[in-house]
């Protein structure tokens, strides 16, 4: 999953975009409200973490613009106002959850957790395809009941070619969604990757899951794709 955390304090955008990725969310940051509009508007995110007093655009404003695009996003407002004025604006104006600063570590995690299981693509929180089974709360993955250890990458990638099950997702689709903005490689990563996953998940073990489609990327399904 992929967060845009947009945030003027580098101390607390460290500490965010830091904490995030060690649970193994694919992190983009911003520290004002221009560039943080832009990579909102520019690329798929599974959620925002908005500061509402950034320079440039304010996240008030920010917000506005995202939800005027009829983006669905959720937004988690992360700031020092805790007014309740200041709240009841940002909910009428389209936020999803309001958190005000200094805040633990562990409470951020589980409203990201909980807003990302809301979010508008489907986020059931355990993903099944046959007797392969990705728990999101968890982070765990199993097959056939054996639990099979996979690194932030690898998981990244299985569990968004599982949330789009059937689906043939390209290269680029799954680089940009997996690997944060500051990731400068070639796509051919995903396909080392993909070997990892299939080495884990798929062989010695029927049906095979993941596969190929040639010229244009890959899905994960129980049975052929048609293309």
């Amino acid at each position: 999953m992929r967060i845009l955390v947009v945030e003027d304090e580098e101390k607390v955008l460290r500490f965010v975009s830091r904490g995030l990725s060690a649970e193994r969310f694919a992190v983009d940051t911003a520290r004002d409200g221009k560039s943080g509009l832009e990579l909102a508007q520019n690329y798929q995110y599974d959620l925002l973490i908005l500061d509402l007093m950034l320079p440039g655009l304010t996240g008030a404003e920010v917000l506005r613009r995202i939800r005027k695009s009829n983006s669905q996003v959720p937004v988690l407002i992360l700031t020092a106002r805790d007014s309740l004025g200041d709240k009841v604006e940002q909910f009428e104006a389209g936020a999803d959850d309001y958190l005000t600063k200094p805040f633990a570590f562990a409470e951020l995690l589980v409203r990201v957790k909980a807003l990302l299981r809301r979010g508008p693509v489907t986020r059931a929180s355990v993903l099944r395809i046959t007797d392969l089974e990705l728990d999101r709360l968890a982070q765990q993955v199993k097959k056939a009941g054996k639990r099979i250890e996979l690194t932030s990458k690898e998981y990244g990638v299985l569990e968004y070619l599982m949330a789009n099950a059937g689906r043939v997702l390209s290269r680029t689709m799954i680089l940009e969604h997996v690997w944060d903005q500051s990731f400068d490689g070639a796509t051919n990563i995903v396909d080392v990757y993909v070997r990892h996953l299939r080495a884990k998940v798929d062989d010695q073990h029927e049906p095979r899951l993941i596969r190929t489609i040639r010229g244009l990327g890959y899905v994960i399904s129980e049975n052929e794709v048609e293309t």
